[in-house]
């Protein structure tokens, strides 16, 4: 409004002023144009529009009127001059011919021209923009009139052009596009232009964003460089808005097909329904299953009527089967598939002439402490029983006589159809060999076995298949006592026996080692009487007493006070002494012996030897005595005084020898 009322007032100056005053004005007009805000620019741009109108009105105006009829009313632009509503009108018409444009935003512009590697864009403005070829390399079929989206950087640069960028307007329309798939879960296309550490880098609409290697797929990726060059589709999963980064997805969106996908599956299911799966994962317990966007589990043991031990053993990854829904649950989103349920179970269609008294053939599937099961067809099997093993009474163990995957032939003992249960017998196959016991392994006859058990009171021996019997530990030696029978044998070895007695009814044999030599002890009592000295070693001790080795392989004990040594110390094992026999017990078998009594005995004679040489010493003095008596009464007194010093001399030495036995 004050360059109105400036121009006013200048309309009354002289035409000769408004010549000189017309060319400054403008230029100064134009200089501090850009310097204007937005709506200082539209008022001038009115004000141009308007001065263009008056001096084409002027001009006609001055062409027509004779010189002295001139207005001198006329503006110094040679125009004539607006009233206040004409004015404000002209400019409201004007205004509405143009678009409102405002920097650093996206507009559509209207291709007009290419020339010189630039592209010339109308975007309704009062001039047109210049954008370079360069930035639109991805349309390489750009022609005039084509629509693109352009960012306005300036309206006007300093030669008062303006300025447009398509790459700023294709990277802010891509941010715009993450933020909006990020917030809203809407789907963006992007290009894998590169694999860089733990991942690709994904161009999406001129942005680069990360793809995580964890994120490509709903299955690990271990080659990257295959989805390098791929357009694909992604859900932005995190983003930066002050460095303008994003992460985004390929597998969140391939789950959330499959959700949807799962959704419907589950939704449609019923029990007794039969799908296909692709076997996708097998583990111990069972195998996964891809139903078409859902995961089903099928148990190892809806996988065959038969055992199995692994899954491996019916399936492999990538197989299609058909499986038919168990059971599932709509809230933990579980299917459970049967596999055997497709086919009849085996009993229902097991052959009629499988029997009891007849004989069959399968593998060893399962062992337990009390038998094993033995598969004749997958899914029928039989129990053999430890019982149903051998006719012998000895124990079986199961675990150690079956092995997994073997195979035996067996007889059917019972079989019931209703429970599915079937009892087999291995023994049954052969002739009990106990019904002829008597004829082949009569009392008193002589044998070699094998050893097949070592108990602390006897040793197991096999004799022939399903006949045996047990030596007891008394019965292995004459002579030597044993603590444990592996002091005299081991499992495995042989040894001769002899048929002690038969028990035909509860199918047991008492059998004897040392029966098969003479008793020694019916001549050991004449050997080693009591009282009788011997030479013995030591072969074990313990606090009762020693163990001592006797000639002949008989064996002695002596009480643990009675294997002391002169010098008050035990004997040591394989130590040799001298004993004495103070007991004989010919039915016990028993010799108990004595180095003590030894010692005393040895003590004793000792003594007694040195009294009997006193003893005859004395005697031989008495004869003397009396033979000297015996010559004094011949002898002279001066005999008998030598007699009487020589009897004094005799009484002093009895007197002496008194005092020293004493």
């Amino acid at each position: 409004m004050q360059d109105e009322k400036d121009l006013e007032k200048e309309g009354q100056e002289t035409p000769e002023e408004q010549q000189e005053e017309t060319t400054p004005a403008a230029e100064q007009q134009e200089e501090t144009a850009p310097d204007q805000d937005d709506s200082s620019e539209d008022e001038n741009e009115e004000e141009d529009v308007a001065e263009d109108e008056e001096e084409e009105e002027e001009e006609e105006v001055v062409a027509e009127t004779p010189h002295d009829e001139f207005d001198w009313g006329v503006d110094r632009r040679s125009g004539l001059s607006y009233t206040e509503e004409q004015r404000k009108s002209l400019t409201s018409q004007y205004e509405e011919t143009l678009t409102s444009v405002l920097e650093n935003e996206i507009v559509k512009g209207r291709v007009t021209a290419i020339s010189d590697g630039d592209v010339v864009l109308d975007i309704g403005f009062k001039s047109d923009g210049l954008v370079p070829m360069s930035e639109f390399r991805d349309t390489p079929d750009l022609g005039a009139g084509d629509q693109v989206d352009v960012y306005v950087e300036q309206q006007e640069d300093a030669r008062g052009q303006l300025v447009l960028s398509r790459r700023k307007a294709k990277l802010l329309r891509a941010w715009e596009s993450i933020v909006d798939s990020y917030e809203n879960g809407t789907v963006i296309k992007g290009t894998v232009i590169s694999k860089t550490k733990g991942g690709l880098i994904v161009d999406c609409g001129g942005l680069e964003t990360f793809l995580p290697g964890s994120q490509i797929d709903i299955k690990p990726i271990i080659d990257y460089d295959a989805y390098v060059g791929k357009t694909m589709e992604f859900k932005v999963v995190k983003i930066n808005e002050q460095i303008k980064n994003a992460v985004v997805s390929h597998k969140a969106l391939i789950e959330s097909d499959l959700a949807e996908q799962r959704e419907a599956i589950i939704a449609s299911l019923e029990k007794g329904q039969v799908l296909e799966g692709l076997v996708k994962n097998i583990t111990d317990f069972g195998a996964f299953l891809d139903l078409g966007g859902v995961d089903g589990l099928l148990y190892i043991t809806d996988i065959s009527w038969g055992r199995i031990s692994h899954p491996s053993e019916v399936l492999a990854l990538n197989q299609k089967i058909n499986v038919v829904v168990l059971d599932f649950d709509e809230n933990k989103k579980r299917i459970s598939l049967g596999l055997k349920q497709l086919q009849p179970h085996p009993w229902e269609v097991l052959d009629e002439r499988i029997a009891e008294g007849q004989q069959v053939r399968g593998r060893i599937v399962n062992i337990e402490d009390y038998g094993a099961f033995l598969e004749i067809q997958p899914g029928v099997e039989g129990l053999i029983h430890v019982s149903e093993v051998s006719w012998s009474n000895q124990p079986i163990n199961a675990r150690e006589f079956f092995k997994l995957g073997q195979e035996y032939d067996a007889k059917v003992v019972t079989i019931d159809r209703e429970d599915r249960k079937m009892s087999l017998s291995i023994k049954q196959l052969s002739q009990d060999p106990w019904s002829e016991i008597e004829q082949n392994f009569p009392e008193g006859s002589r044998h070699t076995g094998e050893v097949k058990n070592l108990t602390p009171y006897g040793v197991f021996v096999e004799l022939n298949e399903g006949i045996g019997g047990m030596i007891h530990i008394s019965d292995l030696s004459w002579t030597k006592r044993f603590s444990h029978p592996s002091e005299f044998t081991k499992v495995g070895e042989n040894i001769d026996i002899q048929i002690l007695e038969i028990d035909k009814e509860n199918r047991k044999l008492s059998l004897g080692h040392k029966q098969l030599e003479e008793n020694p002890w019916d001549t050991f009592e004449n050997v080693f009487p009591v009282g009788s000295y011997h030479e013995g070693t030591i072969v074990r001790r313990d606090d009762r007493g020693a163990i001592v080795q006797m000639p002949y392989g008989l064996e002695a004990f002596a009480p643990i006070k009675h294997v002391r040594k002169e010098d008050g110390q035990l004997a040591e094992v394989d130590e040799t002494l001298t004993v004495k026999v103070i007991e004989f017990n010919r039915d016990d078998k028993r010799i108990l012996v004595s180095h003590l009594r030894y010692l005393d005995d040895i003590r004793r004679e000792a003594e007694d030897e040195v009294r009997k040489v006193k003893t005859e010493e004395r005697t031989q003095t008495r004869k003397a005595i009396k033979k000297q008596q015996t010559n004094i009464e011949k002898s002279t007194l001066g005999d008998l005084d030598v007699f009487s010093q020589l009897k004094d001399q005799l009484e002093d030495n009895d007197s002496a020898e008194e005092g020293s036995e004493d």
